[in-house]
């Protein structure tokens, strides 16, 4: 019996599968079966088949109470995926936090989405705070931006038409014509900028890596619009460089 198919052209047990494991993360390390049916939207016997079957791979774990948390194979995976990233990558965002204050953050493009592989918090108490791990839209952040600028436009259109465009604000860009512009902006002065598109309230500016062998990135700089001022943004702008440029010797 074939496969049933997402609307993303993806295997659908398999977009179920990786669901059950983001659920259990996202909710406190261990779940029960009915919980994790609960929030995944699934019927039980179906969440009860993927457990099995995750359980038997090592990437679930069930625990004596009966409730499933992450299993110990995602160890050595992870921590091969922050290799990949760019095995001192922390010591490079640290260096941006000292010298500016603002979060730091490093993403990877990751199909359709940028993803974020690292960060390091800023000084300040009230602070930004991106999920290591989360997926985000190209179009309406700074990482994003910049990592669509070492594209071209047809690459660009096309992305943007698998996706959508959705405005995550009053701010963001919603069409093809004003994310092409904006780009064009980006690749003649060096760096792209997030100006509340993502989230309101934060601003961020983001330079991209030369593409290596390992992956595709950006890193970045994000803060309150408060503190994001042009004066700090045109102080990150060569240290970011200087970041992208040491990132792209990593993977070499």
């Amino acid at each position: 019996m074939p496969e049933s198919t997402s609307r993303d052209g993806g295997v659908q047990s398999v977009h179920r599968a990786l669901d059950l494991m983001e659920i259990v993360a996202d909710r406190g390390g261990h779940l029960t079966i009915g919980e994790i049916a609960e929030h995944a939207d699934v019927p039980l016997p179906t969440a009860h088949r993927l457990l099995r079957t995750l359980v038997a791979r090592g990437y679930m774990r069930q625990l004596p109470s009966r409730r499933y948390a992450l299993g110990f194979r995602l160890v050595p995976l992870g921590t091969s995926a922050s290799a990949a990233a760019g095995i001192d990558a922390e010591r490079v965002l640290r260096r941006l936090v000292e010298a500016l204050g603002e979060t730091s953050n490093l993403a990877v493009l990751s199909g359709s989405h940028a993803q974020y592989v690292a960060q390091m918090p800023g000084r300040h108490t009230m602070r930004m705070f991106t999920e290591v791990g989360r997926q985000v839209h190209l179009h309406s952040t700074g990482v994003g931006k910049a990592l669509l600028s070492q594209l071209g436009d047809e690459e660009v259109r096309a992305l943007a038409r698998r996706t959508g465009l959705p405005g995550q604000t009053s701010h963001t860009l919603t069409s093809e014509q004003e994310l092409l512009e904006d780009l064009v902006r980006v690749r003649e002065r060096g760096y792209a900028l997030d100006e509340e598109e993502q989230e309101s309230g934060v601003r961020c500016v983001a330079v991209a890596v030369q593409p290596g062998p390992l992956a595709w990135m950006a890193v970045s700089v994000s803060g309150p619009v408060g503190r994001m001022s042009d004066d700090l943004v045109h102080q990150a702008v060569p240290l970011l460089q200087e970041a992208a440029r040491t990132l792209s010797a990593m993977q070499k």
